[in-house]
């Protein structure tokens, strides 16, 4: 039987020890980003910052006016380009120079904050803001910070430019390197994510079902403002802000 989740003010937990052979899974979501002012929730009309996310975060919507895409997330660039990473990325670039590759740092985020905080090897499940692919070849993936509000950008190949993100109906990036990583690890921490977004919201329950690769179940707590819907999959529900509590929220020995 699965234990009750214990939730509470993330204040009146102690820090989670991590020992010396320790493996760290850290998922991040968008709770992280908006304690440093990145607009990213839709709000209860089912609005991605006043447009239909069907419009603007769907390969349908990006077939139907390309141009109203790269607008929005010239936008969103835009919006990127001045926030700096808040006290909780601080903690995480921290927490990888003393764990290195002992640490997985998966987000669902598309920003820069976790590499302008310092942290190396970040997974970008759902892509990066700052990057470009085309839509109709092989072309990789390019670093592009460059805004399009009044034009297409256009590929070499003669096919459309796209941000290179995933997409609603899009699979997100790297699965099999995630499970992996999941299937290592003792401590699973996910910081600010919903809990409502698949297949990231499966992750708890699959190390629920999953023993590591020592024969043993990974602890699992949830770090964030409020209980994620997917709360009852966690040992530990700590709730408050990242900011405050990811600076002091590990022990590592």
């Amino acid at each position: 039987m699965v234990p009750l989740t214990k939730t509470g003010p993330g204040r009146d937990f102690p820090p989670l020890r991590i020992e010396p052979k320790s493996r760290v899974f850290v998922l991040t979501g968008a709770g992280i980003s908006a304690e440093s002012g990145v607009a990213t929730f839709r709000d209860a009309n089912g609005l991605w910052e006043q447009h239909r996310v069907e419009d603007v975060a769907t390969p349908e919507g990006f077939q139907r006016d390309p141009l109203l895409v790269w607008r929005f997330y010239s936008e969103r660039r835009r919006q990127v380009a001045r926030v700096q990473p808040n006290p909780a990325h601080l903690a995480l670039a921290q927490l990888g120079e003393a764990l290195g590759d002992r640490l997985f740092l998966c987000t669902q985020n598309v920003d820069p904050l976790h590499e302008q905080a310092g942290s190396r090897g970040v997974l970008h499940m759902h892509g990066e803001l700052c990057s470009t692919r085309c839509a109709s070849c092989d072309r990789a993936p390019f670093r592009d910070e460059a805004v399009y509000f009044d034009r297409v950008p256009r590929c070499a190949c003669g096919g459309q430019l796209r941000p290179d993100v995933v997409w609603f109906g899009e699979v997100p990036l790297s699965m099999p390197r995630i499970f992996a990583a999941l299937e290592r690890c003792d401590l699973f921490v996910t910081v600010g994510s919903s809990g409502a977004v698949y297949p990231a919201a499966g992750f708890v329950s699959h190390l629920r079902n999953v023993p590591n690769a020592r024969g043993q179940f990974a602890r699992c707590v949830y770090l964030g403002l409020e209980k994620p819907d997917n709360a009852h999959s966690f040992d530990e529900c700590r709730l408050g802000r990242a900011g405050e509590l990811l600076p002091a929220l590990f022990q590592v020995l």
